[in-house]
């Protein structure tokens, strides 16, 4: 690597000089899986910003590698930055800058984001003590050299099947927003019935959803809500169902259920398939019967370092069984609504995290979540609010499960394309019926 491209690390800010707002800085942790995850960032005062950091802005597409930490160390994520946005590369983060004429950048990413060339990064920084990589260590890593043209050829057709990848990612998050707006708008704010109170037509809503609304409040042991609508117990509404203690002289290999964990819980919100899952004999399926889960179960984690967090188990992860240190909401006959429920149970656990106690592992007690109160709107409302944000979210289960044969076959693509198994016209006919 080193003959054809640099590795600059980012600059040494310190932790007091971070805000609340301003540019995002990158750091090793939002370095993930072939991407740079902005969701969880710390922030650098635009007004501090000087000349001196000014080398340190990254760019839309960037090639990022994070050079220290244990699991972490060799792993390598690619930048997506919209809209002119400022990016800020924090210290022992390293960015590609390759000589154009001589190493395509796209390549050399489709080429080191592999899982083989990020166990040889991690092996290469692996000695004793700190995981660490230098420039010097990465520029010692050999990668194939094919002729620039033919470099440019494979990173264009697996730009085209990452584009579609990032774009059904960005059209499953605008899905989710749009189920939560809704969710917020009715059953938080209350917008249709406040709209209805001052004789107006709720914006954006049809006349039959219009007439599901009261056109009231009234005080409750909640506050003022809407009228007509009750106050239950959420453990009248849902089973609140325990995981089990799988044994790892049980695991068989890489095919048969899968066994659910808190690892598996994304920041996207889904359960999400990782390289190191593991599985069971399907015979497990009937003698651990209880502990099966289904179809857009809602799962929280309710002990440890990630209490709170919470994943929605979309279709492509079946079938799997729940692991322990987490519950699943499934609601009962009265519950018209397993997405409603959903969203009041995260409500809930983001309002409630300071439950969780214990000074090695945090935890959330059942008993608080049986006994605490949410509200119960009609179930004409409640189905009608089912019906429109369940589409939202098959919708979102039909881009995943495409993302992951998308994800196979640029996987597939790129060493046939290397060994000249398959030429790149081949590969692009085969992206035209895709």
């Amino acid at each position: 690597i080193g003959n054809h491209a640099l590795v600059f690390s980012g600059f040494s800010f310190k932790s007091k000089d971070f805000s609340r707002s301003g540019i995002p800085v990158v750091k090793i942790k939002n370095v993930k899986n072939r991407e740079v995850d902005l969701t969880d960032t710390e922030f650098f005062p635009d007004s501090k910003v000087s000349v001196k950091h000014s080398k340190f802005f990254i760019q839309d597409r960037d090639v990022l590698i994070a050079m220290t930490g244990q699991g972490s160390v060799g792993r390598v994520g690619r930048i997506r930055i919209t809209g002119g946005k400022k990016v800020l590369l924090n210290q022992r983060v390293g960015k590609f800058v390759t000589d154009p004429i001589r190493l395509n950048l796209a390549f050399l990413f489709h080429v080191i984001s592999t899982p083989r060339y990020e166990q040889i990064l991690f092996d290469a920084g692996s000695g004793s003590g700190q995981p660490n990589l230098s420039p010097s260590i990465i520029g010692s890593v050999k990668i194939p050299m094919p002729p620039l043209e033919k470099q440019e050829a494979i990173a264009n057709i697996l730009d085209a099947l990452d584009d579609k990848i990032e774009l059904n990612r960005r059209i499953n998050a605008t899905l989710e927003a749009m189920a939560q707006a809704i969710f917020k708008s009715w059953f938080v704010d209350f917008d249709p019935v406040r709209a209805k109170m001052e004789g107006k037509q709720p914006y954006g809503m049809d006349t039959d959803t219009t007439a599901l609304f009261p056109d009231s409040l009234e005080d409750s042991e909640l506050g003022l809500i809407p009228k007509g609508w009750e106050v239950s117990q959420l453990g009248s509404l849902s089973h609140i169902l325990n995981g089990f203690a799988f044994k790892s002289k049980d695991y068989c290999g890489t095919e048969g259920v899968r066994v659910l964990r808190t690892k598996n819980f994304s920041d996207s919100g889904h359960a999400a398939k990782k390289a190191d899952d593991v599985f069971l004999p399907n015979s497990f399926l009937e003698s651990h019967a209880e502990y099966t889960c289904r179809a857009f179960d809602f799962h929280l984690v309710m002990v440890g370092a990630s209490v709170g967090k919470t994943s929605i188990l979309l279709p492509n992860m079946l079938p799997a069984l729940r692991n322990q240190n987490m519950w699943c909401f499934r609601p009962k006959e009265q519950m018209e609504s397993r997405i409603y429920l959903n969203y009041s149970v995260r409500r809930k656990a983001e309002n409630v995290l300071s439950w969780a106690d214990g000074s090695a592992r945090s935890f959330f007690r059942k008993s608080d979540f049986k006994r605490h109160k949410i509200l119960l709107p009609a179930e004409a409302l409640l189905r009608d609010f089912e019906r429109i944000s369940h589409s939202y979210f098959a919708m979102v289960a039909c881009n995943t499960s495409e993302n992951e044969k998308l994800t196979a076959l640029r996987d597939t693509l790129l060493p046939k394309l290397m060994s000249g198994e398959l030429r790149v016209k081949e590969a692009e006919k085969i992206l035209e019926e895709k």
